[in-house]
């Protein structure tokens, strides 16, 4: 099973190396946490294709085909510097991190909680909710507590 630590892993190790894509294994996490990255503004297109390359058309993912299939981030850099310095797990298989709305609300305020530091400015913080996965600042809107998945600044 993949986890959030092999796309953090992923991510870090495509920044560090100057890539310009990377390819991520599609899965549904895999998916909803690089769509709070683009979203975010930390990587520049986040496209579906195999381990070759992005597809040029739409192809479906079925049985058949899953073991190839990628997700193609598109790395984004400002003046030959890494937008992404650092991604990094908070929750582990053994160590799950749960918090209710109050917390996650202390948390984005910048107020450590636990064993897990505030954010600061520039940074973001990847939530599992009942709702999907979320960047921590829309949780907190929606009144939702979740999982601490990620940071990333």
């Amino acid at each position: 099973m993949v986890g959030v630590h092999d796309i953090c892993a992923r991510v870090q190790n495509g920044f560090r190396a100057r890539l310009g894509r990377i390819a991520v294994p599609e899965t549904k996490l895999n998916l909803a946490v690089s769509r709070v990255l683009y979203n975010q503004g930390f990587v520049s297109s986040v496209t579906r294709g195999t381990h070759v390359g992005p597809d040029a058309e739409y192809t479906p993912t079925t049985n058949l085909n899953v073991a190839e299939r990628r997700l193609w981030l598109s790395l984004k850099y400002y003046q030959d510097q890494p937008v992404l310095r650092k991604m990094n797990c908070i929750s582990k298989p053994s160590r799950r991190i749960s918090c209710n709305s109050n917390q996650l609300q202390m948390l984005a305020s910048g107020q450590s909680w636990s064993i897990v530091k505030g954010i600061i400015p520039g940074e973001i913080m990847v939530v599992s909710t009942t709702r999907g996965v979320m960047e921590i600042q829309d949780a907190v809107k929606t009144g939702l507590g979740g999982t601490l998945l990620a940071r990333a600044n």
